[in-house]
């Protein structure tokens, strides 16, 4: 016991020990609902630093956990090694960095693993409501006018903003009838959008039928007579 707490208040063991404290209590705030773990995920790009798709308060945990555990059982054999002066300052300081590059290190596997069971999903797009039919939510719809509510693959709606071409026929949208979102425009940020009669609709081409092969008979062969 007497050689761990040495060891533990002992350079460099101490600096990752003094961090493992503040992890400790800040990971017992979030506990307590007081923080949130993705508190300071704006104020660092974890994609540079190659830890990208974890909080940072998580990568920080885990590299301040493995460099405490690093420099504590490199300060232990340390002392067992009975070095003084200059080459035991010297080692402390290879210690240190090394400790902090094993941490790096541990960080960029676990991170790895994590990519590859969660893989990241690409995030939602607007061009996914391309070709999905709508609900016009406002009075009519206009060239420079109109809103529509649209449904996504999860089940979520949204409301989109739409625009309709005059129709040389004359047809409206009004509040209620559905139209389809077949165009984008990025510069307006609105759909374009069309009248859409479900009776229209084709739907998916049905596979036709197997027919079974025709067979033909045979004649038999005429007897001489």
């Amino acid at each position: 016991m007497q050689e761990f707490l040495s060891a533990a208040t002992a350079f460099p063991a101490v600096l990752f020990g003094a961090a493992l404290a503040v992890v400790v209590f800040f990971w017992l705030l979030v506990l307590a609902g007081a923080a949130d773990h993705h508190s300071f995920d704006g104020d660092l790009d974890a994609d540079l630093a190659g830890i990208g798709g974890v909080p940072v308060t998580v990568s920080v945990s885990v590299m301040v956990v493995v460099g405490w555990f690093t420099s504590l059982t490199g300060t232990v054999l340390m002392h067992r090694s009975g070095v003084t002066g200059l080459t035991r300052a010297a080692f402390a300081c290879a210690l240190l960095a090394g400790a902090l590059l094993i941490g790096r290190a541990v960080l960029r596997v676990l991170v790895r693993c994590f990519r590859r069971s969660f893989p990241d999903e690409p995030p939602p797009s607007r061009q996914d409501f391309l070709g999905r039919v709508c609900t016009i939510r406002t009075g009519s719809v206009s060239s420079d006018f109109g809103q529509a509510e649209v449904r996504a693959d999860d089940g979520s709606t949204a409301i989109v903003q739409v625009r309709l071409l005059a129709p040389a026929d004359g047809t409206v949208l009004a509040a209620g009838s559905a139209g389809l979102l077949y165009a984008y425009d990025d510069e307006g940020e609105f759909f374009w959008v069309s009248p859409y009669d479900k009776a229209l609709d084709p739907g998916p081409p049905t596979p036709r039928p197997r027919t079974a092969p025709r067979t033909t008979a045979r004649r038999a062969p005429r007897r001489a007579g």
